[in-house]
């Protein structure tokens, strides 16, 4: 029996009708067998980040630690406002800075406009001053922007399914072949 590939997918976007949320929900319905991914619904719960908070975490905040620690990999998805990363994902990350479990953790950055690269580039900074362990390979643009897709729109699209598999692989692949570099690792064969 093959070991689940555990995938935790945080979105930057708390909009109902987000494309970041809609991709991350389609990568879900495509991830292939046994990977699983899973987006995180607690980011609209998390408090303001705050230092003094980190005595007694908030329980949205122990949530999140608890699912990134047991997750073999994240994947995020974020939108880009005034040239920066939304407050959602940055909040976010604020809560796992000094969080171990996330050191090495292999990450994919999944940006859905080529527009917003300035987002994009922000994020990635961000992670790497963390010490997450960016995944390129994994890390596709997917322009959905003005595509007006939902996520059955994107799963039913040859062109973006397929790169939405091809980068879930890509993870998958990286992460088995430098298993010392970003931890356990569970081949999807």
């Amino acid at each position: 029996m093959t070991a689940r590939f555990h995938v935790l997918a945080l979105c930057g976007s708390l909009r109902a009708a987000s494309i970041n949320a809609a991709l991350l929900r389609a990568a879900a319905r495509l991830a292939p067998s046994p990977m699983v991914v899973d987006v995180f619904s607690g980011m609209g719960r998390l408090p303001l980040f705050n230092p003094d908070d980190e005595v007694e975490l908030p329980s949205a905040a122990q949530a999140l630690r608890d699912a990134v620690a047991g997750a073999d990999a994240l994947l995020i998805a974020s939108p880009e406002y005034a040239h920066g990363v939304s407050g959602t994902i940055k909040n976010a990350l604020d809560w796992l800075v000094s969080f171990e479990p996330f050191v090495r953790k292999p990450v994919a950055v999944w940006n859905a406009s080529p527009r917003a690269h300035h987002a994009d580039d922000a994020l990635r900074e961000t992670l790497k001053t963390m010490s997450a362990a960016i995944i390129d390979t994994a890390s596709p643009s997917i322009p959905l922007l003005g595509a007006h897709l939902g996520e059955d729109g994107i799963v039913e699209s040859p062109t973006i399914s397929n790169a939405i598999r091809a980068a879930l692989q890509a993870l998958h692949d990286e992460i088995v072949r430098e298993p010392r570099q970003h931890g356990p690792s569970f081949p999807l064969n």
